[in-house]
């Protein structure tokens, strides 16, 4: 491989990352592993500089200075990747790159945009002759750098010659590449701002999971950090119960306590999850699950608020612990992997409920298999959805599938008495209701949805559809109360 000195001929990178903060870093030191010569720019020049010199023993890099030079230094179609905070900043560094681009070059958007952004600046570059790639990548510092799972959008056109060099630097499964066209424009950030949604929820399943295991059983962190070891070798085999081992396993040296112990109980958020709420609710796609997971982040947050309620009156007694803790961490075991189905259940609902109103034709069952290495959901499981998407590609929820359906049964009980008896002792488990209320609500043969409808023709004369006629009614509720068409 050339040194980062020897090269600098014009048009002799195939990649360009701009932006090298430490996700363009590492994505442009993974492009250089798998021998792609990599063009490199930073608003701060030194920086880029800084990569070539650094790792440059990795492969090929051409460190610029300037954004003429940057775009001289990649070959046709040239393929520019945008690694900048998203927002205000991922506009201003599209305004500066399209204008020294061509008709069939790529600007590739590789951070967390919203897709409607993407939409929108996707559509102006299209009147340029510029492919614009909104691609989702999942995996953190180390998936850049080793294997990221990657969700690209755009046109077929630009996939065509992108493509390959993404499958080339994503992580692999069984040698499959986590890498596939989603669909046209903002499909990638679509479908990543949904696997976003879903790491909320998974995480909050996982917190309740052990809040319930410590507060209701009396479980030490690092009793806990066994159970979860233990379930990792088994259906619910991911990476997330495998760090929360880690995570809970870790004594702080500073404090001499367990990590989880000083660690202020305020949760952060980036937006991502937000936004899939907020989606969700355009799409009219119930996803319960995630929503409270981000609400469960906001609440943490309020300290002033939490404080003010702190010596409110509850029903915990000392002595409240559950008797077999061993049989109830297996009750935990099938909350958490219920609920978890049923958070997943409602993300490809989502995403397909998003493929159909902007026409992406997502394949969602390709999506199973893209998220099973790299990113931060990837998890044993995933390969059942994929292989239930392909038993069945019209599958309207997970839960409809024959395998999923008969471990949720079989699990309900134990999931009824662990939330049960968190409402007893009064530990909020928000995470775990809302999946078991979405499964009784689908299940449900008549809603309360009925007298909703009800009330509302009565204040709002928004009509009603009855279940022995077609068509619209309204009643005439000031009136005789007799029944018009509408």
């Amino acid at each position: 491989m050339a040194s980062a000195e020897q090269a600098g001929q014009a048009g002799s990178a195939q990649i360009g990352v701009t932006g090298m903060g430490v996700m363009g870093r590492n994505l442009a030191r993974n492009f250089a592993r798998h021998g792609y010569a990599v063009a490199l720019h930073n608003r701060t020049a030194s920086k880029a500089a800084d990569v070539a010199r650094d790792f440059g023993h990795e492969g090929t890099f051409v460190a610029t200075t300037t954004a003429e030079e940057f775009v001289q230094q990649l070959e046709r179609p040239r393929r520019l990747v945008i690694m900048v905070n998203a927002g205000p900043a991922t506009d201003a560094v599209i305004d500066e790159f399209a204008p020294l681009m061509e008709s069939g070059d790529m600007i590739i958007d590789a951070g967390n945009a919203h897709f409607k952004d993407t939409r929108r600046r996707e559509a102006a570059l299209r009147d340029q002759g510029i492919h614009f790639v909104g691609m989702g990548v999942s995996g953190g510092e180390e998936g850049a750098l080793n294997g990221p799972s990657i969700m690209p959008g755009g046109s077929k056109e630009s996939y065509d010659a992108l493509g390959p060099m993404l499958e080339a630097i994503s992580a692999k499964v069984d040698d499959t590449p986590c890498c596939m066209h989603i669909g046209p424009d903002g499909a990638g950030h679509f479908v990543k701002m949904v696997h976003n949604g879903i790491e909320y929820a998974d995480m909050q399943l996982i917190a309740e999971a052990y809040d319930v295991l410590r507060q209701a059983a009396g479980l030490t962190p690092a009793q806990i950090a066994a159970t979860f070891k233990d379930w990792n070798t088994g259906r619910l085999d991911s990476y997330l119960i495998e760090i929360t081992a880690e995570v809970l396993a870790h004594q702080d040296a500073k404090a001499g306590k367990p990590f989880v112990d000083v660690i202020l109980d305020q949760a952060e958020q980036k937006g991502t999850g937000r936004w899939t709420v907020q989606d969700a609710l355009d799409l009219g796609s119930p996803v319960s699950g995630i929503a409270e997971a981000v609400f469960a982040r906001s609440l943490s947050g309020h300290a002033d608020l939490r404080a003010a309620a702190r010596d409110f009156p509850g029903p915990r007694a000392a002595g409240a612990e559950v008797s077999d803790k061993q049989d109830f961490a297996a009750k935990v075991e099938q909350a958490l992997y219920a609920s978890k189905v049923v958070s997943y259940a409602q993300g490809w609902h989502m995403i397909a409920a998003g493929s159909a109103e902007y026409g992406w034709d997502i394949d969602l069952g390709g999506t199973a298999v893209i998220w099973r290495g790299g990113c931060i959901i990837r998890a044993k499981f995933l390969d059942r959805i994929r292989a239930a998407y392909a038993g069945n590609p019209q599958l309207p929820t997970l839960l409809a599938d024959p395998e999923f359906g008969k471990e949720i049964a079989d699990a309900q009980a134990a999931w009824r008495e662990v939330i049960a008896t968190a409402v007893r002792l009064g530990i909020p488990v928000p995470g775990f209701s809302a999946a078991l209320a979405y499964y009784d609500a689908l299940r449900a043969q008549r809603l309360p949805a009925a007298l909703v409808q009800g009330l509302r023709d009565f204040f709002g004369a928004h009509t009603y559809r009855r279940t022995d006629s077609d068509g619209s009614f309204h009643t005439l509720w000031a009136g005789d109360r007799s029944e018009v068409a509408r």
